[in-house]
């Protein structure tokens, strides 16, 4: 019999992170970069200070400010040994495509990203794959 799948079986192992202190104009230029970013992973050594969306952004925020200050944690973490298959559930019910993957100290182990049929979760592989082709456009 095999196990269940987890959350770290399925998760990005290298995410594109940003510094703590990355300023609200920053951030909106990260989500003006690429339609396919969705959650921005602020951190400082390795430790996730927060997460930012795009929705985050919407309000009348000054550019200059951190957008940590403007972001959550709130429902945007799992544990990387979670049930898959609930975080999957959890994810759908709210709304979601990504989840920043910690341990209990909040340093970041990766990013869970469910693709866009929501059929099943982005790869390593298949991220790389799809830069390559997006700079090759460019």
């Amino acid at each position: 019999m095999t196990r269940p799948l987890t959350v770290a079986d399925a998760m990005l192992r290298l995410p594109t992170v940003h510094p703590a202190d990355l300023a609200v104009a920053e951030a909106r230029a990260a989500f003006d970069s690429s339609e396919k970013t969705h959650l921005l992973l602020l951190t400082s050594g390795g430790l996730l200070v927060n997460t930012v969306t795009r929705a985050d952004l919407e309000a009348e925020v000054d550019p200059g400010q951190p957008a940590a200050t403007a972001g959550t944690l709130l429902s945007r973490t799992v544990a990387p040994d979670g049930p898959l298959g609930h975080a999957r559930h959890d994810m759908l019910r709210r709304g979601q495509r990504r989840l920043a993957v910690v341990d209990d100290s909040m340093h970041l182990l990766g990013l869970l990203c469910l693709k866009l049929s929501l059929t099943g979760f982005c790869t390593d592989e298949g991220v790389v794959a799809m830069r390559r082709t997006r700079r090759a456009i460019h």
